[in-house]
């Protein structure tokens, strides 16, 4: 080859290397290849201006609830795949869309496991049993000392992360093997996310109250969990194509969900507010501000829209009811825990910057933690990360 070609074909391959490249700053954010770095950034940026905004204490009252958002997803999403998938087990039949993307929720538990331990060095910020605050019980003052929590932090995380491993691939085999999940370890998978649930709702949502805490809260944080979950997954799963088009609607299994979590929220009301019990009025005086009893009603009609709608379902009207779920999920996780920190019910703008923070460093922490844990790498039988 004579000089000449040769510099025009080294010309040539640069010109097509600068045009392979996105040509925005937005085709260079969603370019799969650079997400994690974008994510990471953003996220390191967003939560660095929440501390900078709101100090340290502020900073953590409002990473607190983010992060809660953020194990929804997995959390959430996984007695919802393990009983979708038993309902399907009884015939053989392609996974629809929802439940592929509901296992692929299932790869953010590392994540979640690994952005808790800002909250685990913030305890005496965030709770007063850690900060010295007299405890009701003498079992309550040997049950949150920092070593109890700290070792059933360890534990639920350790159990979350197995069960996400078993139940991110189809049928539940954890090597990618062919059949079914069997009905031990579904009841087996189910007993265990709800008794290490009901524990992390005690230790990291409830206890933020100095003195009240009620037995269904964590049956309430459960069923919030999964209704954000599935909420996501109808948004971002696309549309069943084939034999999976003709299957149950998505809608309904969230219309259910959301009438579990709005029954138990009334009943605990109807029973706690007309006690004498100073705990419980004061926890719920403090959500009873314009912003809480806005959020009530609005949840209300949510729900009302959502069963509603399951009498013509739809695509797009499914779309519409998750998303407004989505919304309200989130809004009630905050309602759980900032009364408890700031005295009232609001959502402030280092609030929204710490869930934009959590969002981005859960992106950009996603690919790393599939590395570390491969039997959360979804190939073969289980189904790769949904694309918009």
């Amino acid at each position: 080859m004579s000089s000449d070609a040769h510099r025009r074909s080294l010309a040539g391959a640069r010109v097509r290397a600068v045009t392979a490249l996105p040509r925005t700053a937005r085709a260079f954010a969603l370019d799969p290849r650079r997400r994690a770095a974008v994510g990471l950034g953003i996220g390191a940026a967003a939560l660095s201006l929440a501390f900078l905004l709101g100090g340290w204490r502020g900073g953590m009252v409002s990473y607190l609830p983010a992060w809660l958002c953020l194990l929804a997803l997995p959390a959430g999403a996984l007695p919802v795949a393990i009983m979708v998938e038993r309902a399907d087990a009884w015939r053989p039949q392609p996974e629809t869309a929802l439940l592929e993307t509901l296992r692929w929720l299932l790869t953010l538990m590392p994540v979640a496991a690994c952005l808790v331990l800002p909250i685990l060095f913030a305890l005496p910020v965030l709770y007063p049993w850690a900060a010295g605050a007299p405890q009701p019980s003498p079992l309550a003052a040997i049950w949150f000392t920092t070593p109890f929590v700290l070792a059933r932090v360890c534990i639920a995380f350790t159990v979350w992360i197995a069960l996400a491993i078993l139940f991110a691939r189809r049928g539940g085999e954890p090597w990618g093997k062919a059949g079914r999940i069997d009905d031990g370890r579904a009841v087996l998978g189910l007993g265990l996310h709800m008794l290490f649930g009901s524990l992390m709702a005690g230790d990291l949502v409830m206890a933020a109250s100095a003195q009240f805490s009620s037995s269904l809260s964590g049956l309430l944080l459960m069923a919030g969990w999964s209704s954000l979950a599935l909420s996501a997954a109808i948004l971002v799963a696309p549309p069943d194509v084939g034999p999976s088009r003709r299957r149950l609607d998505r809608l309904t299994p969230l219309a259910i969900l959301l009438a579990i979590w709005a029954a138990m929220h009334i009943v605990q009301a109807l029973i706690l507010r007309p006690t004498d019990l100073t705990e419980a009025a004061a926890w719920y005086a403090a959500r009873g501000n314009a912003g809480g009893r806005t959020l009530a009603v609005f949840a209300g009609a949510l729900v009302v829209l959502a069963a509603a709608t399951t009498l013509k379902p739809g695509e797009y009207r499914a779309r519409l009811v998750a998303a407004l779920a989505l919304a309200v999920q989130m809004l009630a996780l905050a309602w759980f825990v900032t009364p408890s920190l700031r005295g009232t019910f609001t959502i402030t703008l280092v609030d929204t910057l710490a869930f934009v923070g959590v969002a981005g460093l859960a992106i950009g922490l996603q690919p790393l933690a599939r590395r570390f844990f491969p039997g959360l790498v979804v190939a073969g039988a289980a189904p790769a990360p949904p694309h918009h």
